[in-house]
């Protein structure tokens, strides 16, 4: 496994952060998600989209519990690896103010088997523990088995919610949670 750094993100990453998250895309739904869905994510529109988007949940964030982390080779190093954002849990069957929800965790494909992710899950574990949360939860496209293999590997587990990601077609997607911080808060 080779080195590597996470910290949190910086408006500056925003361009870095779109570029991660359309190559990660690009690579999961393969198979998953019609290809003219994916080619309408992954356009150059689209990446300056996200790129904005980026940039304002960084520089001005709902709440301090909203957090986006940046993996990077070495401190000080500009491009972005992978990165994950995470936060209050959205459900509505879950409580913002003990549930942490993991929105996004992306890696360069061609980097998948150096760390990154599971270095960048580990930062959301430690904010989750220091804001608070005693759960986290995420959702994942039912047939990508690489990243529900990843988190149950990591000690999540699907919690028996399922749903449908409305993509133009319904791609299925379930619930994973897992327990954070310690048993006594």
């Amino acid at each position: 496994m080779a080195g590597g750094f996470v910290r949190a993100a910086r408006a500056s990453d925003a361009s870095g952060l779109a570029r991660v998250q359309v190559a990660s895309w690009r690579a999961a739904f393969a198979g998953l998600v019609p290809d003219a869905v994916i080619a309408e994510l992954t356009s150059d529109e689209s990446v300056g989209q996200f790129t904005e988007r980026w940039r304002d949940a960084i520089s001005a964030p709902p709440t301090s519990k909203h957090r986006v982390h940046v993996a990077v080779e070495k401190p000080g190093d500009p491009e972005i690896l992978g990165f994950a954002a995470a936060g209050p849990a959205t459900d509505e069957d879950l409580w913002p103010g003990t549930n942490g929800e993991l929105y996004e965790l992306h890696v360069l494909p061609s980097l998948a088997d150096e760390g990154h992710d599971g270095r960048l899950l580990n930062a959301v574990a430690d904010t989750f523990t220091e804001d608070g949360f005693s759960t986290g939860y995420t959702w994942a496209l039912s047939g990508d088995d690489v990243r529900i293999g990843f988190l149950e590997a990591a000690g999540w587990a699907p919690d028996g919610s399922r749903s449908n990601l409305d993509m133009g077609v319904k791609v299925p997607v379930v619930r994973l949670h897992t327990r954070v911080g310690s048993a006594g808060g």
